[in-house]
């Protein structure tokens, strides 16, 4: 499996922001909301987002 990290700054740095903002608001806990729902969508666009997909 051949990982392509993206090349562009801008993604990527937006890639890291999905991801940690996603994780730091999952790290607080509590019930499943659609807060919930939409941080791990953010991981989940960060991590696709670094892998260039």
């Amino acid at each position: 499996m051949n990982v392509n990290i993206t090349k562009n700054i801008g993604m990527l740095l937006l890639g890291i922001w999905l991801i940690l903002i996603g994780l730091m608001s999952l790290i607080g806990g509590g019930p499943i909301t659609i807060r919930t729902l939409l941080d791990v969508l953010a991981i989940g666009a960060g991590a696709f987002i670094l892998l260039g997909k």
